[in-house]
């Protein structure tokens, strides 16, 4: 069993190496996790550069180490009237997978995603193509007016019910949603590659991905580790529903800290950051080393709350399901 781990995992590095040096179509072949992307970051947008650029948004991509973001880019598309759609993580079947992002003439499904910046969840409201040329709607997009003068105000496409979802993936515990008739259409129309600047911030991002300080990110895997370190004691019986709802917070709110210190820093951790978060998580896997050994299981439990034992896993879970991090 340990050597077929060690094989996947060996596979799963090589193929996220390979994704450096060729295009984003490699990003979802094959990459199913266990571990929801972190919500999306809150962050500003540059300025548009030039006319006729298009804003690209950040994501979540996947390496060895863990989750790293991607900065979102402004990139001239691969050629007049083309429109980019983002891509996304989705959940399906047990795993979270990446489905790719590509430039086309209307946008796709991007798995109700909000993105920001005109990718509201549905469509894309940053801006139209006329005559050759792009025209920017300043209500949702950065763009200096006084040198780009193509622009309009348009605040009809600002979409509320996904204003403050900044979830990560497609899925439950994230965005539900569907295709339409006409993303479905766009899907099967005929699709470009992410141009070379994409594909150079990509590759940035990845050299930096080691929390853009030279370590490891091993916050997300980490809390991975734990949280199935927590799924087995809960099984076991070793963890009752009282030490399950700690533990769960507990790590909930590392979570949380993480992500807002991401947020704050244009997603990377600073090093005393990750030193606070990495402390932190020290505390919590102690915790369940020793709820897991302490006498009170969930027999000892279930006595006093006049439950059986079954009784008390099952609740065990429903704590654990219910406090579970949101990544």
């Amino acid at each position: 069993m340990k050597e077929m781990t060690r094989l996947r995992t060996l596979f799963l590095a090589l193929l996220l190496g390979a994704v450096t040096t060729t295009t984003f179509a490699q990003i979802g072949v094959g990459v199913s996790l266990r571990i929801a992307p972190p919500a999306l970051p809150v962050y500003v947008q540059p300025p548009c550069p030039t006319p006729g650029f298009l804003w690209t948004p950040g994501y979540w991509a996947y390496g060895p180490a863990g989750y790293y973001w991607v900065r979102g880019v402004w990139v001239a598309p691969p050629r007049p009237g083309l429109l980019w759609t983002p891509g996304y993580w989705g959940f399906a079947g047990g795993v979270y997978g990446w489905h790719d992002g590509y430039w086309g003439a209307h946008v796709g499904f991007y798995g109700g995603i909000n993105y920001g910046f005109g990718y509201g969840g549905v469509g894309f409201g940053g801006g139209v193509w006329h005559g050759g040329v792009f025209r920017y709607n300043t209500a949702v997009v950065n763009v200096n007016t006084a040198v780009i003068h193509n622009t309009y105000v348009d605040r009809t496409v600002i979409n509320n019910n996904f204003a403050n979802n900044h979830a990560g993936f497609n899925g439950p515990g994230g965005v539900v949603a569907r295709p339409t008739a006409q993303e479905h259409a766009a899907m099967n129309e005929p699709h470009f590659q992410p141009t070379a600047n994409q594909i150079a911030s990509r590759n940035l991002a990845t050299q930096n991905a080691r929390d853009g300080f030279g370590h490891a990110n091993e916050v997300n895997s980490r809390q991975g580790n734990q949280q199935q370190r927590i799924t087995q004691g809960v099984k076991s019986g070793q963890l009752t529903p009282g030490e399950t709802r700690n533990l769960e917070n507990r790590d909930s709110s590392i979570n949380r800290q993480a992500q807002g210190d991401r947020a704050a820093n244009g997603g990377t951790l600073t090093a005393q950051e990750r030193q606070q978060i990495n402390q932190r998580q020290n505390n919590v896997s102690r915790s369940i080393y020793n709820d897991k050994h302490n006498a009170n299981t969930d027999r000892t439990a279930a006595a006093r709350q006049g439950r059986t034992a079954r009784g008390e896993r099952r609740q065990a879970r429903r704590v654990e399901n219910r406090n579970r991090p949101r990544r």
